[in-house]
């Protein structure tokens, strides 16, 4: 078995799990916080496999930031599908869409809109954590 595929058979009850050789890492965090704390705790993701309920370009950016090299996304975004493409990563989803929504499925997300603008992952990692750092502050 991949591990991909052990991230997809471990994803039910997280919201995310990433996987390489056996090793899991698990988190229940919403959004783009649990990529965030692993890169922040220098936990080193580099040849990891993920699986994800939801893959925007942020997380996309930040995957690449992190060196992961397979992704799975119950639901990816057109812009997360092509940070994926432009990068190299082989990935997989169950629905693709136009655009992430915020929780209030009011408008864009709001780490989809941070990053709307750049395809670095260093210069999507400086914007995500301001705009997070700015709405903590809240």
């Amino acid at each position: 078995m991949t591990d991909l595929q052990v991230a997809k058979n471990n994803l039910a009850g997280h919201t995310i799990c990433l996987c390489k050789g056996g090793e899991c890492i698990y988190s229940v965090r919403r959004g783009i916080a649990p990529i965030m704390g692993f890169i922040e705790s220098g936990v080193d993701l580099r040849g990891y496999s993920v699986a994800d309920v939801v893959v925007g370009k942020a997380a996309a950016l930040m995957f690449v930031k992190c060196g992961i090299t397979h992704v799975f996304a119950k639901t990816l975004s057109e812009y997360g599908k092509s940070v994926l493409e432009l990068y190299g990563l082989d990935y997989e989803y169950g629905i693709l869409t136009e655009r992430i929504i915020n929780r209030e499925g009011t408008d864009t997300c709001p780490m989809e809109k941070t990053v709307m603008h750049t395809a670095d992952p260093e210069a999507a990692y400086e914007l995500l954590k301001n705009k997070l750092s700015e709405l903590k502050s809240r």
